[in-house]
């Protein structure tokens, strides 16, 4: 029996492809990912001189037993506890890797809050909201993508709280 072959995604990663369909507008950044890094989130803040408050990563956690994505700054970090509050959870603590790669169907370091197999509620830091743009993986380590956080915010269903720490 043969394979059914596997949808076209043309333009690159499910995320853009994502952002491509519904018209949204943003740019696509690449950079040379290296291996050794110790923190994906600053290595593309610097390769791409931007600065950390304006890129984000993609967490995945565990709110009561639900898997939850939290967009934070890679300048700070989460606060789970403000996480859980923001969903109306008691307990939140970071999800499994290997549930959160298998579930948005990405690799750990390249999560993205677009483009996910299933879609996750999504909780993005309101500090998001003080820049014209912000970058967050575009689903793939070394490839960023930059758009307005309100666009973010639409296109994911993403709510808007203070769930980052300095």
């Amino acid at each position: 029996m043969a394979k059914k072959p596997k949808k076209n995604q043309p333009g690159g990663t499910p995320a853009t492809v994502a952002l491509t369909a519904a018209g949204a507008a943003f740019t696509v950044h690449a950079y040379d990912h290296d291996p050794a890094s110790p923190s994906y989130g600053e290595e593309a803040a610097e390769a791409l001189g931007v600065s950390p408050d304006r890129v984000f990563k993609t967490l995945v956690a565990d709110v009561d037993g639900t898997l939850t994505v939290a967009v934070v700054p890679v300048a700070g970090s989460l606060d789970l506890k403000a996480l859980a509050s923001a969903v109306g959870g008691k307990r939140a603590t970071m999800a499994d890797p290997a549930a959160a790669e298998r579930t948005t169907g990405y690799v750990r370091g390249g999560i993205s809050p677009l483009g996910q197999r299933k879609r996750l509620r999504t909780v993005l830091d309101a500090s998001a909201r003080t820049h014209a743009t912000i970058c967050v993986s575009a689903g793939r380590r070394g490839l960023e993508v930059e758009l307005s956080a309100t666009d973010l915010a639409e296109l994911t269903g993403a709510t808007f709280a203070e769930i980052a720490r300095p």
